[in-house]
């Protein structure tokens, strides 16, 4: 009984230091959902046994900025980017699967160019010509075991990994790559292995 207990209360708090992160929820996304055609998207990912992987709210979400660039706080990727959704989420997979990313929480993924340019995205960023996520780990998370897979299996991934100031991580499999730090100077998130 008291297992149980603790279980639901190291639950409950995960959940809420999660929840807080985006204040795009399912709620909003069931409004905007609503005027958007979502279904063949969702129907691409079951089909890849995808669909779930990270729910479908966080998986559309624009970039953080879209409120400040007046954009829309989700966005369906073109078909042209759904092979690039599919490799990419099938990072993530096997990224939990082998438990080198715990709980997560997906607040950029696909962005338009207008509003990469306004969110101040790179020029050619993975989120407008392939499919990156930006997550956000809970603080206790160590991102380190993120950095040892990319070393040992990101080419093989074509995965590219960073980490800004701000402690978001970006993954895609648009090419093998890492940048960032933790924000100290001099410091590196992630170096190519010897």
């Amino acid at each position: 009984m008291r297992r149980a207990s603790a279980l639901v209360m190291a639950a409950s708090v995960l959940s809420s230091a999660l929840a807080l992160a985006d204040e795009r929820d399912v709620w909003m996304f069931a409004q905007w959902a609503g005027d958007h055609q979502t279904r063949p998207f969702r129907e691409m990912l079951v089909n890849a046994r995808l669909y779930g992987v990270v729910p479908i709210h966080q998986l559309l979400r624009s970039a953080s900025d879209w409120k400040l660039c007046r954009a829309s706080p989700f966005a369906v990727p073109p078909v042209s980017n759904w092979p690039a959704v599919r490799s990419t989420l099938s990072l993530l997979q096997a990224l939990g699967d082998q438990k080198v990313l715990g709980p997560f929480e997906v607040v950029s993924a696909y962005r338009d160019p207008g509003l990469n340019r306004c969110a101040a995205g790179a020029v050619g960023s993975a989120h407008t010509r392939a499919f990156a996520v930006d997550v956000l780990l809970p603080a206790w998370a160590d991102p380190n075991p993120l950095c040892r897979f990319w070393q040992q299996h990101g080419q093989a991934w074509n995965m590219g990994l960073g980490r800004y100031p701000s402690g978001r991580i970006h993954i895609d499999t648009a090419g093998y790559r890492t940048w960032g730090g933790d924000g100290s100077a001099g410091s590196s998130f992630c170096s190519k292995p010897r």
